[in-house]
């Protein structure tokens, strides 16, 4: 079984950029398929990014489609999320999740996750 630690996380202006990465244990990471969520305070779980096991495919959701970038490096089982003209609101704990290996957007569909990482943006 895989287990995942985010890192990363943090303040910044709006404007601003951060980097998340999300480290996965154990021998088997290049097979998972490979997700970023999101939950502000009051709302529910929402897809950010996804990328497929080799890193060929990738998906976003229309708010942050061309300011995030979703990555892996397979040989250091590690996942990134490059965040750049943050906003307010992208203010919310950041969740990274292994599953299938393709590109997929629905949460249900994610077996393990991370603890999850606060990134705040102020205005």
């Amino acid at each position: 079984q895989v287990q995942l630690v985010e890192a990363g996380g943090g303040s910044v202006q709006a404007g601003g950029s951060l980097r998340l990465s999300c480290t996965a244990s154990g021998r088997i990471f290049s097979s998972y398929g490979m997700g970023w969520f999101r939950q502000a305070p009051g709302k529910e779980r929402e897809f950010v990014a996804a990328i497929s096991w080799n890193g060929g495919s990738t998906s976003y959701t229309d708010s942050v489609e061309g300011r995030f970038t979703i990555s892996r490096d397979n040989g250091k089982n590690t996942v990134y999320l490059q965040m750049n003209s943050l906003k307010p609101e992208d203010t919310a704990a950041y969740y990274c999740a292994a599953g299938p290996a393709g590109v997929v957007r629905n949460s249900a569909l994610y077996r393990v996750w991370g603890q999850g990482t606060q990134v705040t943006v102020s205005s």
